[in-house]
Parts: structure tokens; sequence; C-alpha cells
């Protein structure tokens, strides 16, 4: 039997496939941009016979979920999510999708070793010649998920852009259970945010620190997008890449003649990422690109592989941190906003890299709902607020008011770095409350 022989056999509608489903079943919808969309609805269709399914995903951005849409006391579904996006985000304010806490590098393994997958949900590129589906957007945890499930429906989407690995990238028909043609909805998107003259501040202080071969890792937001910019417009030479999230910022980078990735260690000539977010145009770019490889997490987020490449300069983002050096980047208060994602990994990764750099960057201050002004930076994280990043690991900070790093740095040493650097509408505060809890010398008093 040849392998499209195969695919006809296993071909069905949606609502034939959902029928795998059963209630008390752990189902697994994919991540990020893979997410299943028809699936997803059909699944919703079996509303009122099911009870207790438990859905996981990671960073929703194709919609709400139909089955929260058609069950919004929670009776028959349970979402769970990765990693919140802004969707997830509003669903987790009405009680609606629960965050699951993971270090990335880790998830791999947490679905190898402890987790139950039922059925596993995936959308996928058509299938090739040789019998292969394409993960396409994502790879992350997508192998170790369909290894450990017991039933793997596949939703084909022409849209998808076939992205080479790397390992882990795809998956073979003879594997697969039941195969569903999608109604190729459009890959969703992520819009380019545009740079503030703060985030263009911030981003002159970082890419002064940045040399000739170093290897990139940024995140989403208009902060990367400004940094990739600047980079963009730069005389840096031979830039690689090896990230967790693929943005447009690398395109851009990449066109310009900055990227070259010839003075990687690793993956040489290869821009490596786990999963990709962007435009349209990013997505073109990714599609059987060769100077493109996809990885498993447990590959691109793993600090010794992240520490083999020389001059690793990692750059994120926090909500606040403290004048302890705690960095929080996914929480305001208890309220969960994102996860923690991968950056303890590259400011891990990036401190065991000859030359490596790992920055945090912000604004100095925010406006509240009400438009009150408050500090990221404060005396001590607000109740609730989670450490992403602790005081040990945290090293180059950035604001529009300079850059400090707190290596080796004593605690009263770190309150006067952080204070040089807050807004300065907020530094007498500051002082006084570092006074009050010990870590304050008038070292830096005139």
């Amino acid at each position: 039997m040849g392998w499209y022989d195969l695919y006809r056999q296993k071909l069905a509608p949606a609502d034939e496939a959902v029928k795998l489903v059963q209630s008390g079943d752990w189902v697994d919808y994919g991540n990020f941009a893979g997410q299943v969309v028809d699936l997803d609805r059909a699944l919703a269709r079996r509303r009122d016979e099911l009870s207790d399914v438990k859905v996981r995903a990671a960073t929703r951005v194709a919609g709400v979920p139909e089955i929260v849409r058609v069950d919004p006391e929670g009776k028959h579904f349970i979402y769970n999510n990765w990693h919140l996006s802004g969707i997830d985000r509003s669903l987790s304010d009405q009680g609606l999708c629960y965050y699951i806490p993971i270090l990335f590098r880790d998830v791999p393994r947490y679905y190898r070793q402890y987790i139950d997958v039922d059925v596993a949900m995936i959308a996928v590129t058509p299938m090739d010649r040789h019998g292969f589906f394409n993960f396409g957007l994502q790879n992350a945890s997508t192998r170790a998920t369909l290894e450990k499930a017991k039933k793997i429906i596949l939703e084909v989407n022409e849209n998808m852009p076939r992205v080479p690995g790397g390992r882990e990238e795809c998956v073979h028909i003879t594997e697969v259970d039941c195969v569903v043609e999608s109604s190729n909805w459009p890959i969703p998107t992520a819009p380019l945010l545009k740079s503030a003259e703060i985030d263009q501040k911030i981003a002159q202080l970082v890419v002064s620190e940045i040399e000739d071969g170093s290897c990139i890792q940024l995140g989403i937001g208009s902060m990367p997008n400004a940094i990739g910019e600047l980079i963009a417009r730069s005389d840096l030479k031979d830039l690689g890449v090896h990230t967790e999230m693929f943005v447009d910022a690398y395109m851009d980078m990449y066109s310009a003649g900055r990227i070259t990735g010839r003075r990687k260690n690793i993956d040489t000539g290869k821009m490596v990422f786990t999963f990709c977010m962007g435009t349209k145009e990013l997505y073109d770019f990714v599609d059987e690109n060769p100077a493109i490889a996809s990885y498993p997490v447990n590959y691109t987020n793993r600090i010794q592989v992240i520490g083999e490449n020389d001059n690793v300069v990692s750059i994120n983002g926090a909500i606040e941190m403290d004048l302890f050096g705690q960095i929080c980047a996914e929480s305001s208060g208890t309220r969960q906003i994102s996860g923690t994602g991968g950056q303890l990994d590259f400011f891990v990764g990036a401190f065991l890299s000859r030359g490596g750099k790992a920055f945090c960057c912000f604004s100095s201050t925010f406006a509240d709902k009400k438009g009150k002004i408050t500090s990221r930076i404060k005396p001590l994280l607000s109740p609730g607020a989670i450490v992403t990043t602790p005081r040990s690991v945290a090293m180059y900070i950035v604001t529009e008011y300079g850059m400090v790093n707190l290596k080796g740095k004593s605690t009263w040493e770190r309150a006067e770095d952080l204070i040089s650097i807050a807004h300065p509408a907020f530094r007498e505060e500051l002082i006084a409350e570092a006074e009050k809890i010990g870590i304050w010398r008038r070292s830096n008093r005139c």
C-alpha cells in the first residue's frame, strides 16, 4: 500500500474524527499558530455528549476556542494553557483558562514522563510524497506530545508553512489515527507593534553592547522590533540566531545582510528556533527556507546548548522587578499575564556562553487603567507577583535611563544601581524604602 492509499484510508470529516474523544480525556490542541480550529469546532458540537474533557494548548491566537465559547461555565470542557496570549488572559480573568507553570525547556520531558494524552490534535502541512506531515510554525513539544498520545488526529492546512528541521519537525502517516482536511483557515498572525521613543532609547543602549558575530535571541513586542530595526541599519556583521521564538525582526536583519550565522559554533549558517509567530510576510519567509532550522524546545532552550555558541545576546522584558534583582515577567500580582516561557532558560544559557550577555529591558514606568503612573522598579515585588528570573540569575537591566549589570553585586549595590535607572520621580521614594529594608548605603548621595 502506498502512502497516499494509507492517507485516504485514514481521512475523515472533523465531526467523525472527534468521536475518538471520550468523557474524562486529556486532549492536546497544539501550540501557538499551529493549534487546531476545525477540530475545535467539531469537538464543541459534541458538548452535550461529553463531560470533564481537559484541553491543553499554548498561546491561543486563532480566536477564543469554541469549546470555551459553547461552555462558559466549564461543565463539559476544562481549558488549560502553557503560556497565555491576550485571548487566554481574558479567559483566565473569567475563570475559563487555567495556567500550567513550566520551564519551557522541560515541557517535552513533562509529556514523555509525567503527562497523560488521550487524544492529540495538531495542525500540520499537507503530506509530502514520503508520507510526512510537517509541524510548520510549531515544534516546541509537539513530537513528545504525539509520542505520548493514545490517539493522533491531524488537521491538514494548505496555508501552513513547511519549516525545515532541525529535528522532530514532522510526523509520518503510519503514526496517526485520523487525518482531517481543514477549511484551510488563515494562519493567525501577530501584528507588528510600532516602537515608541522609549523603546528606541533602550534599543540604542542594548545594540551598543552587541558585537560582530553575536548570536541573538529576541522575544516579541515593540522593544525587539526597535532592536531589530536598529541592528538592520547598523554595520554589524555575521550575526547568528538561536532563539525560542522567531519574529519579524529576524527577517528584517537577515534581509539587511546582518545575519549570516557563519560564526556560530553549532548549527552554523542556520537560524534556529522552536516556534514562529508574526506577519504573513514572516510565514512566507520561513516556508521551505534552507537558512531555517526548527528544533524542539528541549534543544533550543537547553542551557548547555545555548551556551555552546559564543557571544549569545539574550533580550527579554519584564512587568516589574524589585531592588533585590528579582524579575517578574509573567504576572501582575496574582493575575497571570503570560507565562515563564524561556526567559530563565536564556538568562542562564547566555551566561554560560563565552562573551554572552543577557538583557532585561523595560520602560521605567507604566500607566494603569486609571492613568496612574507607577514605577516598574519596586522595593519589593507586588504581593502575589511571580519570580520569573531569580536575583541570582539577573544580569544586565536596561531602562530609558540607563543600563546596569547586577552580576556579583551585593544587595546595597543592586539597590543603588537599580534606583539609578528608575524614573527620577520615584528615586527618593525607592531610597526611603531601601533604607527601611536595610539595603541602602549613602555612597551614591552627594
